[in-house]
């Protein structure tokens, strides 16, 4: 792992398109939640390389604004909307979730997963807020975090804090609902379950089998093999502390 690489680079680095701790399941609960069709304008923040977002373009025809703060990850993004004929359904600007350049009401749904975790409390509700601002009344709000499963986890944040090379701040389920409430969200509904971005059958679910051995194929060179044993005993926590969490809201 490079100096100061993030996690979510490092296992792009090694082929992983999917980045988020419940995978395709819990990306999948959200889809089913968000009422989407081609009517639909989807705005996905932290878009990553646009692995959702052609997803959902290919599925429902809606139109989707995609930000990220990551140059490379936009690049990207833009080579495979445009591999995939999308960019007259999608289009990716960079963009900071705290400071969204969208005027109040513009969107049926937002869409964010695997980044409010990253952010300090303070900074969790002011891009919660934005999401609500940009929403229109009636909206969606669908999220997809790191979900801790007891009070007593500092020592597990330290280990994915070191893991990951981010200052993240997962949260309780009661803490997240919490979060979404104190924005002005109510509906808040939310389904949970074990860490799936490294175990075994998490991967296979998302990248398939020949994908996955393409990733432990890199996991395993001599320049990442320490990274990547740190990551996959961290997000396979025995003690199960670390879960994912999926979060519909409504405005």
């Amino acid at each position: 792992m490079k100096k100061d690489e993030v996690g979510h680079n490092f296992l792009a680095r090694l082929g992983k398109t999917r980045l988020r701790p419940g995978g395709k399941k819990a990306t999948d609960w959200l889809i089913a939640n968000g009422d989407f069709n081609a009517d639909k304008k989807v705005l996905e923040v932290a878009c990553n390389m646009g692995t959702t977002a052609i997803g959902l373009a290919q599925q429902f025809g809606c139109h989707i604004e995609g930000v990220d703060l990551d140059e490379q990850a936009l690049e990207k993004a833009k080579q495979n909307i445009a591999a995939a004929g999308l960019q007259d359904k999608i289009n990716v600007q960079r963009a900071n979730a705290m400071k969204l350049p969208f005027e109040d009401n513009s969107f049926d749904i937002v869409i964010n997963e695997a980044m409010l975790t990253m952010l300090p409390i303070q900074a969790k509700t002011k891009a919660v807020e934005e999401y609500f601002r940009v929403l229109k009344p009636g909206g969606f709000l669908l999220t997809h975090d790191v979900m801790l499963t007891t009070e007593d986890a500092e020592p597990i944040i330290q280990q994915l804090r070191e893991a990951i090379n981010i200052t993240v701040t997962p949260l309780t389920r009661e803490d997240w609902k919490t979060l979404f409430l104190d924005c002005g969200f109510h509906n808040v509904d939310s389904f949970h379950g074990e860490m799936t971005l490294l175990s075994p059958k998490g991967m296979i679910d998302d990248e398939g089998v020949f994908g996955t051995l393409r990733i432990l194929s890199n996991a395993l060179k001599a320049e990442n093999r320490q990274t990547f044993k740190k990551m996959f005993r961290v997000f396979n926590d025995p003690d199960k502390k670390l879960n994912f969490i999926a979060v519909c809201s409504q405005k």
